[in-house]
């Protein structure tokens, strides 16, 4: 599935392989709207007609990868219920 021309990228990627971890999206079932952001869209020239649209939907949502995508889950340390945690990932 093409996509139209993101200025995103994917540079968490590029990381080294200890910032994340391959990942394959989670489906879920019947996805639907409950708000766009039209304003910040047009700001990213983010094409909102694709991505409020059924392959957009299918992306967004997890359902489809697009082509040339690579998902990740991201590694980071933090605090979590008042503890230092050395990687925490999502």
């Amino acid at each position: 599935m093409d996509i139209p021309t993101s200025p995103l990228g994917q540079s968490f990627a590029a990381l080294p392989d200890l910032f994340y971890a391959p990942v394959a999206p989670t489906p879920v079932v019947a996805p639907t709207w409950i708000g766009f952001n039209n304003e910040l869209a047009e700001t990213l020239g983010l094409d909102r007609g694709f991505w409020q649209g059924d392959d957009g939907m299918a992306i967004l949502s997890g359902n489809k990868v697009a082509d040339g995508s690579q998902p990740v889950a991201m590694a980071y340390a933090g605090h979590q219920f008042g503890n230092w945690v050395p990687q925490l990932g999502d």
